[in-house]
This record gives C-alpha cells, sequence and structure tokens, in this order.
C-alpha cells in the first residue's frame, strides 16, 4: 500500500507524515509517486496491443512533478487550455503527444496549438472549425483537427461531470456531425486528424463506454465509405476510482469494451484518463484546530478549507478520512468541517471517526485528482504546498505562497 499504518502512525510510501507536516505545516498535498506510476502502468499495461497513446488529464492536476512523472513513462497530455498545453510541455511531453479539448478555445489558445502543431485539436463546434481553418491558413500550415462528437449517451454519473448528452454543452451534435465533417474536409487550412468523444467522468460501469464507441466505430465507417479516412480514434477519459464503497471498472475490462467495439479498425486509440491515474495517489493532510458541541452535534474544525478542497462543496463528494495518528479507541460521529465563512465549507456529516483533539492530524484521502488543481485563496488563504514522495524521501513540488506573494500582482489605482 502507498498510503499505510505502520505501528499506528500514517505513510506515504515510507515516509511517515507528521515527519512532513513538522516541516511542511499543515495543510499540504502529498502525492505518492509509486501509486501514480501504477495507475499510469494499468493503462498502458491494458492498451498494449493497440497502437495507442495514454494522454493525461492534465486538468486533474496540473502539478508539474506529477505531470513530468507521467511524461517520463511515455505519457501524452490532454489539455483544455493554453496555460496546461505549457505545463505539459514544459514537464517534457513532447507536442505530437497532446491533444486540446475544450468547448471554448480562444483564437489565441488554438494559434499557440497550430503553431506548436500538437497531435490535434478536438474541435467542438463549426465555429471553432472555421476559427482554426482562417488561422492555420494566416499561418501557411493545416491543424491537426478532430470533431468531438456528443453521442447522446448517458454516463450514469453525477450531473455536473455528465458531459456526452445533447443537453451538455459539449461536442458536435451528433446529427450534424458528418455534414462538418464533409466541410472541413474541403477546408485548405484543415487536415482532418480523428474522431473524439468524451461522455463524462467517474464512470462505475463500461456499458455507457460500449454505447458511446459502438457509435463511433459505425461513425468512423460511414465516414471512411466517404473517402474521409481518419487516423486517431480519442475515446476520452471518464474511468472511475474508489472514494467509498464504489466498485470501478479495472483498465483490463475498459481494453476489453475497446477492443470489442473499435479494435477492427486498426486504429490510433487516444485514451485521456485524469482522475484514475492521480485521484488515489494524493491526500490532503490538514490539522485539527478544536473540536466543539452544539446539542446533540459534534464537530471537527480543521485547517484546511473548501478553498483547498472544493468537491465536497461542490458535487457532495465523499472522502474517506483517517486519523493520521491511530489510538484505536471508541469512534464518535461528527461533522469534519473547515474554517471558511460559509455553511458549506464541510468535508464530512455525521461521519464515524475516533476521537480527535486540536494538534491532530487528519488526511483527506483519494484527494489526488481535482484538488489542488481547483483551489483558490478565498478568505486570502494561501494556497497549500504540495509534496510528492518517492521511497524514503520527500520533496515539495510546490511551496506554500506568502500573503506578499498573494499580493505582488495588486496595483492601486492612481488616486490612492
Amino acid at each position: 500500500m502507498c498510503f499505510h499504518y505502520h505501528n499506528g502512525e500514517l505513510y506515504a510510501e515510507g515516509v511517515d507524515l507528521k515527519k512532513i507536516a513538522r516541516e511542511v505545516g499543515t495543510p499540504f498535498y502529498c502525492y505518492s509517486s509509486e501509486k501514480l506510476t501504477r495507475n499510469f502502468e494499468a493503462y498502458r499495461r491494458a492498451l498494449a496491443d493497440f497502437h495507442s497513446t495514454v494522454c493525461y488529464s492534465v486538468k486533474a492536476n496540473t502539478n508539474l512533478a506529477v505531470v513530468s512523472t507521467l511524461a517520463r513513462m511515455g505519457g501524452g497530455a490532454d489539455v483544455v487550455s493554453a496555460g496546461e498545453m505549457y505545463v505539459a510541455m514544459k514537464a517534457g511531453i513532447p507536442a505530437d503527444k497532446i491533444v486540446f479539448s475544450g468547448v471554448g478555445k480562444t483564437a489565441a489558445e488554438l494559434e499557440a496549438a497550430i503553431k506548436n502543431q500538437i497531435l490535434q485539436i478536438n474541435a467542438e463546434s463549426a465555429a471553432e472549425v472555421e476559427t482554426i481553418n482562417q488561422i492555420a491558413l494566416r499561418l501557411g500550415v493545416k491543424a491537426n483537427v478532430a470533431l468531438r462528437v456528443n453521442p447522446d449517451v448517458d454516463a450514469l454519473t453525477h450531473v455536473k461531470i455528465t458531459t456526452g448528452k445533447k443537453e451538455n454543452k459539449f461536442g458536435v451534435d451528433w446529427d450534424d456531425a458528418h455534414r462538418l465533417y464533409r466541410e472541413a474536409a474541403n477546408m485548405e487550412g484543415i487536415r482532418l486528424a480523428g474522431i473524439a468523444v468524451h461522455i463524462g467522468s467517474q464512470l462505475l460501469d463500461v456499458e455507457p463506454f460500449r454505447l458511446a464507441f459502438t457509435k463511433i466505430a459505425g461513425m468512423v465507417r460511414e465516414l471512411e465509405a466517404e473517402g474521409i479516412v481518419l487516423d486517431n480514434i480519442d475515446l476520452g477519459g471518464g474511468l472511475g476510482i474508489n472514494y467509498n464503497v464504489e466498485l470501478p471498472p479495472t483498465c483490463a475490462a475498459y481494453a476489453d469494451v475497446v477492443r470489442e467495439t473499435l479494435g477492427a479498425l486498426n486504429k490510433h486509440i487516444i485514451v485521456e484518463p485524469g482522475r484514475s491515474v492521480v485521484g488515489s495517489a494524493g491526500i490532503l493532510v490538514t490539522e485539527v484546530i478544536c473540536t466543539k458541541k452544539m446539542g446533540s452535534k459534534n464537530f471537527i474544525v480543521v485547517d484546511a478549507g473548501f478553498n483547498d478542497l472544493v468537491r465536497p462543496a461542490m458535487y457532495d463528494a465523499w472522502h474517506t478520512i483517517l486519523p493520521v495518528s491511530k489510538k484505536g479507541v471508541a469512534p464518535l460521529i461528527a461533522d469534519i468541517v473547515g474554517p471558511i465563512c460559509e455553511s458549506g465549507d464541510v468535508f464530512a456529516k455525521d461521519r464515524i471517526i475516533e476521537p480527535v483533539q486540536a494538534g491532530r492530524l487528519l488526511a483527506i484521502m483519494c484527494a489526488g485528482a481535482y484538488g489542488a488543481s481547483m483551489s483558490s485563496v478565498y478568505n486570502f488563504r494561501p494556497l497549500v504546498p504540495e509534496v510528492m514522495v518517492r521511497g524514503e524521501e520527500y520533496a515539495v513540488v510546490r511551496k506554500r505562497t506568502s500573503y506578499e506573494e498573494m499580493l505582488s500582482g495588486h496595483a492601486l489605482p492612481q488616486w490612492l
């Protein structure tokens, strides 16, 4: 286990989390190199008999050390902004392994992607295709483009992370995709490189994938019958992880669905895992500020807030919360809450947990995805440090910001 107890103390690989807390302060994120590489390698092994590229979804966690670890394993990147593209390239991911997704790319972002000659831009509207064509013509090049099609498939996941239904903002409407492919095929600045689909996040069943991929296979065959031959099939990401009692599919089970639906097409398969690579590889460590009782209700107040980890407030998400030092005493039922001046600053409600006092540490598990990357400085709280562990050593891979650094971009108007 990459996060495990030894003599009642929680360790990240070979490092005592209390040691990191003493030296770095709390709250802090901690990532396990071993868990990160294992999760990524599971995709590579499962897809080994395909011509495939595993493009890590950078939005899940943009930390340079995380992305660099995956780059050194041969990973590509799925990015949704020019900023993420910059991180991916700084981390050592070559441009020909970068896919640019997202429903609202600006002209400046598209120009950067075209100039960098990335693997493909996943266009999501006719207007975007026309913009790409105009930019490419101005630059005197052809842009590598795929259409992200919306297959109208229910991912059976949280409504806020479902992306493949008609009512979602993402992708080209299924009924319009053929026409747009024909139009794009005649544009001088466009090279049609592939087709893309992404139906949602935290999927716990492979059947929605099977439905979507079967529809994609049919469209690829129809396009090829019209003379539009595509090299790449980008399947997006979305495989879920176990936060509490979930039983997500394995990478091998996912690959079986890819093989059954798309294997006969002999295409370059692109997958874009994010959460399932980095989610279980990271935790948020926080210190108990105090405990309090309101009537029959127990509260454990910690120094992390929803500005540090917003998932419980935004999605009502469950994260297992463990004491860093396990005493083995009878548990109680408590709400675990942060210091933010909002009633929504709650990490867990009515959670069964070992009693803890001020100064004790808690670990919020499976916080590696959409934790640090979605954090903010609300209440003027500094961004917390991020630490990476490898074996018995660790390094701070993002330092805590100071108040001076937080104010450095501010300026007063001349009348003040």
